[in-house]
């Protein structure tokens, strides 16, 4: 990507779109078309194809999701599937019909099998059966895959896959009936300590295992990957596999040790108790990041390190929360 190349964003004011916006800011990228969902509504096939007409966009990084944690997916299971396949559908297909010079397609690490392999490989995607918690997520995504990789076939679009691992970070949701795990632990500190509460309730048995990657850290990976040479980048591309990176640390702890973690750097100094008929989740979700490794591309910010810039740029929201 050039400097004055024109880059749509679509998700901007996300988790993960606003880390690839800043990202791009840092790197000096400044000709950004970016869209709030009242401006422009992904679901409205209409409306992107005339948006992408009349922006024309060289490369887009399609970060828009529905995304929400164990809870959110098993309430809205119809919602989770409907909305993420129409979102990527249209802007995909208007991405082709507007000749997009390249584009990253964001998914999940819960594209993989519920019993996949550790840590998931690239080639495991589609091996066995996914977990039923976000199953409607999960093959949403896998089909963002497939579209990716069928119009790449076709038409010879330059599309790419990135699947980051649990994501975490400034402009995190922390609301308990739809956050995932680290920012609801985080939330359910601060309030345990303002309210001088000596325990505070973690869901499932601390038992399963989580890789987490510094959302700023993936917006990185994500300009990276875009920004390949050309002869390195169309080697992700084969037509024998399909167009996929993971993107992650390569480390992972137990949900009991982050909610320890959680209560040292947040300084509360009360008890955990796990409430055991709650859902644990899939037991383990390790990627392995060696393509990505093996390009040059490694995380920067420890975990520890990322809770505290995460509190640090929250820190007022959960107070009034």
């Amino acid at each position: 990507m050039e400097k004055t190349s024109r880059i749509y964003v679509a998700g901007h004011r996300g988790l993960v779109g606003s880390a690839i916006c800043r990202g791009l800011a840092r790197q000096g990228y400044n000709d950004l078309v970016l869209r709030t969902h009242s401006e422009l509504d992904l679901t409205e096939a209409g409306a992107v194809r005339a948006f992408f007409e009349s922006e024309r966009p060289e490369y887009v990084f399609l970060a828009a999701a529905k995304v929400g944690g164990i809870l959110a997916n098993d309430t809205y299971p119809a919602d989770f599937i409907r909305e993420n396949l129409s979102i990527q559908t249209n802007v995909i297909d208007a991405s082709y019909r507007c000749s997009v010079k390249r584009l990253l397609f964001l998914g999940s690490s819960c594209i993989y099998p519920k019993l996949c392999p550790q840590p998931m490989r690239e080639e495991h995607l589609m091996t066995g059966p996914l977990e039923p918690t976000n199953r409607p997520y999960a093959l949403a995504k896998i089909a963002g895959i497939e579209m990716c990789w069928a119009y790449n076939r076709q038409y010879g679009t330059k599309y790419l896959a990135a699947m980051p691992t649990n994501l975490y970070g400034p402009g995190d949701n922390f609301d308990l009936k739809n956050s995932h795990v680290l920012p609801a632990l985080m939330r359910k500190v601060v309030e345990a300590r303002a309210r001088g509460e000596k325990t505070i309730t973690v869901w499932g048995t601390g038992t399963p295992r989580r890789e987490l990657l510094y959302s700023e850290d993936l917006g990185e990976a994500c300009i990276f990957l875009l920004n390949l040479a050309d002869d390195v980048y169309g080697k992700l591309l084969n037509e024998d596999e399909a167009p996929l990176v993971n993107i992650g640390t390569g480390e992972d702890l137990t949900i009991r040790e982050l909610a320890e973690l959680v209560c040292r750097v947040l300084e509360y100094r009360g008890t955990l108790d796990f409430d055991t008929s709650r859902p644990d989740g899939t037991a383990r979700k390790l990627m392995d990041g060696s393509r990505i490794h093996g390009l040059g591309w490694h995380a920067t910010t420890s975990l520890e390190e990322g809770i505290r810039l995460t509190y640090e740029s929250a820190k007022q929201l959960l107070a009034t929360a």
